[in-house]
């Protein structure tokens, strides 16, 4: 359920870009399709989807081999757009949440999670209305920060829904002179990967910036970057955070 008055402080402050949604729900539509426009924004997706299947079972001691190894975790991907995060945690077996400030992103996921028969729960809501009670084991936060007008209360936000000894995992992109010209200049006006006008550099967020607005209850546990072969348009993970990073962290209860 939706604590009431977090609703109605959400509604107050408004903390997303209507602009920025329009701009996503035009990509709604796209966010499955393998042969689309946006098919390298797609399997960049996919494969640092992986590498958070590896840290949550490295964090909960699972093995990826095992069936629903996820059977007894709560997870909520915040800003989850198509649902391709969410979709790949509920087929480990977990119990997912999905929310978007992006209607008809949620919709596009609600379709999609029917056709593959998995049992995700998807609501349209910003995570400043989840009330208190509602804690996950793992709360995924991919690709969000850098579109939101308050970026230390979104981090906020998320902290608060971990439970005590959960996981946060937060992805976004640096602040640097080479994301500038990767990931705008060549992916949004150059190669086509993304419609130009996707990123703000100025909205871009560096690691010690997380790191503060996660606070000291948290602590880094995984960290990496993530990199595209151009010649087989393959993403692996990377040492280097100039561009697309990951971070991951503990929760202790103090």
């Amino acid at each position: 359920m939706l604590d009431k008055s977090k609703k109605s402080k959400a509604r107050d402050s408004e903390n997303y870009s209507a602009e920025e949604i329009a701009r996503f729900d035009k990509l709604a539509e796209s966010w499955w399709d393998p042969e689309g426009e946006y098919k390298t924004a797609l399997e960049f997706n996919r494969a640092r989807t992986t590498i958070m299947l590896h840290e949550i079972c490295h964090h909960f001691g699972r093995s990826h081999n095992g069936d629903n190894a996820f059977h007894d975790l709560k997870i909520l991907d915040v800003g989850c757009g198509g649902g391709l995060v969410s979709e790949a945690m509920a087929k480990e077996g977990a119990h997912v949440t999905g929310i978007d400030a992006s209607s008809i992103s949620i919709e596009v996921a609600k379709r999609h999670a029917r056709q593959e028969g998995l049992n995700i729960e998807y609501r349209h809501c910003l995570v400043e209305e989840l009330g208190n009670e509602q804690k996950f084991d793992v709360v995924i936060n991919a690709e969000v920060v850098e579109h939101v007008p308050d970026q230390p209360a979104l981090i906020k936000d998320c902290t608060r829904l971990v439970k005590p000894g959960g996981m946060l995992i937060l992805a976004t992109l640096n602040r640097t002179l080479a994301s500038y010209l990767i990931a705008i200049i060549g992916a949004e006006y150059v190669m086509g990967y993304l419609p130009k006008g996707t990123h703000s550099w100025r909205k871009f967020v560096k690691p010690r910036q997380l790191d503060k607005w996660v606070g000291r209850d948290f602590y880094k546990t995984f960290k990496c970057g993530m990199v595209m072969n151009p010649f087989n348009k393959k993403w692996r993970r990377s040492r280097g955070m100039r561009v697309n990073y990951m971070q991951c962290y503990h929760y202790s209860e103090k």
